[in-house]
């Protein structure tokens, strides 16, 4: 991949979406990783208003302290970002106690996990239309595409995604090229919705580059049958969750009645 060109066409690309929806500039969720902070540098690299905003929930302080460091560095190169912190661990704190939710249950820490990132959602979209911006999205091709690695209506819920045609290897290579930092760049991938810190990784059950494999194996038409042991094994993570998450790719089902009810 040719990164300076990548990087100069997604730039330009973000800053002609902006100026023709009469935006000022970029909302942006900082997480520590190097999905959110490729997606601000790009944005910051538009010339326009940059707005980087963490918002922790009970998070790991190694998360928060990359995040920092990331806005940091983001600062001190270009001058039209700024930043906020915006706590909201009392706020999901009162919303488990209101939902009398029973943290003991699998399914209630998972849909636990998605509120968080639906919080995160819907405070990016408040600063976004109070400052005149667009909520960026970070997520990448494997991830929105492939195996659908996202909370429907929280980071899935995004004005525009500069990265989601780019595998995680290649936002990777284009986060080296933009100077993202070290600690930043050699940090396991997380979405940082638990409390034990579990790599995304640990949770899709195949590492970025198996699953970048499978994608690339289903687009050229193969099936797990036409893999044996851990590639076979492989295939089958992906398509489980592919298919399981296949209505997050999708437009919602709309119930199209027939005139002939209508009238």
């Amino acid at each position: 991949m040719n990164a300076e060109s990548v990087a100069k066409y997604i730039a330009d690309w973000l800053k002609e979406y902006a100026l023709s929806a009469g935006c000022k500039g970029f909302v942006v969720g900082i997480s520590g990783g190097i999905d959110s902070a490729t997606v601000s540098t790009l944005c910051a690299r538009t010339g326009l208003e940059v707005l980087v905003i963490t918002m922790p929930i009970h998070q790991e302080v190694s998360q928060l302290d990359r995040a920092a460091k990331h806005i940091d560095w983001l600062k001190s190169h270009y001058p039209k970002v700024r930043s906020l912190k915006v706590d909201l661990t009392k706020v999901f704190d009162d919303l488990v106690v209101t939902y009398q939710a029973d943290t003991t249950d699998h399914l209630v820490n998972l849909s636990l996990a998605n509120t968080r990132s639906r919080l995160r959602m819907v405070t990016l979209y408040y600063y976004a239309q109070v400052n005149g911006l667009l909520v960026a999205g970070t997520g990448n091709k494997v991830e929105d595409y492939g195996v659908g690695f996202y909370t429907k209506y929280g980071d899935g819920g995004v004005d525009l995604s500069p990265i989601a045609d780019l595998m995680k290897s290649e936002v990777y290579e284009l986060g080296r090229y933009l100077g993202i930092i070290d600690e930043i760049l050699n940090a396991p991938p997380t979405d940082g919705l638990w409390h034990d810190n579990r790599t995304d990784e640990q949770q899709l059950g195949a590492t970025y580059a198996q699953l970048e494999w499978a994608m690339k194996m289903i687009e050229e038409g193969k099936s797990p049958e036409d893999f044996e042991g851990e590639e076979r094994k492989v295939m089958e993570v992906f398509l489980s969750h592919h298919r399981r998450n296949k209505h997050k790719m999708v437009p919602i089902p709309v119930c199209k009645i027939p005139e002939t009810i209508k009238n």
